[in-house]
């Protein structure tokens, strides 16, 4: 790049640039120090480098920078996209700090790609001094706005964010947009999606913004409603073709709808358009391999790998997913190579990795026609479920189940598909595709028997703690979700239960520091496994105010809380009160 100093530069007073962090990231010395320069002009001092992406992250996790100027090309390791992508998922810069990407590239793909993540502003090389000042002003005084709530955003407390966003607009109504913008995201982490909603309708009331549809969108998809969603993504695109987010979710939708070929084709029109998404390539690759479109399958995973080498979204699954592409191909070589690399690279932090790597090994040796190698693959995995009484995650849990029904198995994968069922009882979707599994082994009837069974244990099992809870025997009811868990540790219905019915049982007899760590670590499980709740947030709420109180501040009773253990979902948020679990369940059977 090259900035050419300018006789006159922009008249920047009215700010305190010398009291700011400064981080220039570029390979070139001479364009870092040419970016240092101009940045001095300005009155800056404290001016940190970086030569590299990995040094640019190194020294992003040790300071808040108010200012950082990144360059998209920065040789062997990240470039600029992936710096920006991994500082928005860790929250490293503030609400008011200023990312400006600077790049020579002006191809559809790289400014799709870094702008998905996006960067206050994109500048194109060669830029003047003069330009790069004038931006830099211009976008610092806008993003200012969000200065108030920076402190409560590094705590995390994104509902006092939230309040400080109101306290703003009151204040003045000049920003109220951009303000409601963030209430609704704040909402959104805080897992009120009731609220961001009624944020996105006020917004969406005063005029058409692609982003509160999208945000409307994304909240009645996780509320199941794939169609209205649908229809609404659909609007966006149409409205706006490089809205590239509302193509994934557009997917979402239709794989919500089981129209997976709709899926598969929106992907891929998106890849077309930001080819750099990491998620974006694996989850075409995986829509691919499942309707057995194994060329664009291929070429989406090798796509993933290729671009996830430095990217904080790189995960084990393009590499499983390639693999199964090669053992359809008849190239089982290649396969267990992928295999190979999958576990050096993955394994220190995925303890799954050995077993999702056997699964896979023994699909491999299945869709390549070594049926010796598969039925080896399977016994072993048999005997691992014999020895061990724990179970992985839901989807590994189904690659293990469609392997060994297709050695051969039955009684072990049946049990495994029960197990699922018994965790997830009122996904909808999830006992859809079990029932897709024992209709392929061929048990399509015996699965129908299995999933209608299993579901009724997890029902029978929570109902009967809620039982407990409603007449008042509130140690038995907790003593008796602790046993729940035990035996349905990942379903998330139960352990919301457990929680409340812990909080019941600290409103009605006092505060117990013991109960109260115990709701927690449930909490921090249901976060693990579904984070994004609504009512996670709810109940952390619950058991901040079941703090003991300094003395002589009022301690809360339970007059001031929900009188059930219930879902405190829409109906409870609209004053309505809310269903108990044991009687929303005899609504769902």
């Amino acid at each position: 790049m090259s900035a050419i100093p300018l006789a006159n530069p922009p008249v920047l007073e009215q700010i305190d640039w010398a009291g700011k962090n400064y981080l220039v990231v570029d390979d070139f010395i001479g364009v870092r120090q040419l970016l240092r320069e101009s940045l001095r002009s300005l009155g800056a001092r404290n001016i940190d480098q970086a030569s590299s992406g990995g040094e640019a992250m190194a020294l992003l996790n040790r300071t808040r920078y108010d200012v950082v100027l990144c360059d998209y090309n920065l040789g062997e390791g990240k470039n600029g996209q992936q710096v920006l992508e991994e500082v928005r998922i860790r929250n490293l810069l503030m609400p008011s700090s200023v990312f400006l990407m600077v790049s020579a590239e002006k191809s559809v793909e790289s400014v799709m790609g870094a702008a998905e993540h996006q960067p206050d502003a994109y500048l194109v090389k060669p830029i003047t001094e003069g330009v790069l000042l004038t931006r830099l002003n211009r976008v610092w005084r806008k993003k200012q706005v969000f200065h108030m709530i920076d402190q409560a955003y590094a705590e995390k407390d994104y509902l006092r964010a939230a309040r400080l966003c109101d306290e703003q607009i009151a204040a003045s109504r000049v920003h109220e947009i951009e303000l409601l913008r963030m209430k609704a995201r704040l909402m959104e982490k805080s897992g009120e999606p009731g609220k961001a909603r009624e944020v996105y309708e006020r917004v969406l009331g005063q005029r058409e913004y692609q982003w509160a549809r999208a945000g409307l969108a994304k909240i009645r998809m996780a509320d199941g409603e794939f169609e209205q969603a649908r229809q609404m993504f659909q609007t966006v695109i149409a409205e706006n073709r490089y809205y590239i987010d509302a193509y994934d979710q557009l997917a979402r939708c239709y794989q919500g709808l089981g129209r997976h070929e709709e899926a598969a084709a929106v992907l891929e029109r998106a890849a077309k358009l930001s080819p750099n998404s990491v998620p974006r390539q694996r989850n075409l690759g995986q829509a691919c391999l499942r309707l057995g479109n194994i060329p664009m399958a291929e070429k989406a995973f090798r796509k993933c790998i290729a671009i996830g080498e430095y990217s904080i979204r790189k995960t084990p699954d393009a590499y499983l997913g390639l693999a199964r592409v090669c053992g359809l191909k008849n190239d089982p070589k290649e396969a267990l190579q992928l295999l190979t690399m999958a576990q050096r690279e993955f394994g220190a932090d995925h303890e799954d990795m050995p077993l999702r790597t056997k699964i896979t090994e023994g699909l491999v040796y299945h869709e390549s026609g070594d049926y010796r190698r598969a039925r080896k693959a399977g016994d072993e995995l048999e005997a691992l479920l014999q020895e061990s009484p724990g179970r992985p995650d839901t989807a590994t849990c189904l690659e293990m189940a469609t392997l060994l029904f297709a050695v051969g198995v039955k009684d072990a994968p049946a049990e495994l598909l029960c197990y699922v069922v018994r965790n997830n009882h009122d996904n909808t979707q999830l006992l859809e595709e079990v029932q897709g599994i024992f209709d392929k082994a061929r048990m399509g009837e015996e699965g129908q028997d299995l999933i209608r069974a299993s579901r009724k244990e997890a029902v029978d099992l929570m109902n009967q703690g809620v039982l407990l809870w409603k007449t008042g025997k509130l140690t038995e009811a907790a003593e008796w979700m602790r046993n729940a868990r035990k035996a349905l540790p990942n379903n998330v219905r139960i352990l919301f239960n457990a929680v409340q019915i812990l909080i019941s049982h600290m409103q009605q007899r006092g505060y117990d520091p013991d109960l109260d760590a115990e709701a927690h670590a449930i909490l921090e499980r249901v976060d693990y496994l579904q984070p994004g709740q609504q009512r996670f947030a709810q109940l952390m709420e619950q058991l901040t105010m079941l703090l003991p109180k300094p003395d002589g501040e009022e301690t809360v009773t339970e007059a001031g809380l929900e009188e059930t253990p219930g879902d405190t979902s829409a109906d409870a948020s609209a004053g309505t009160p809310a269903k108990t679990p044991s009687e929303r369940d005899a609504t769902a059977a």
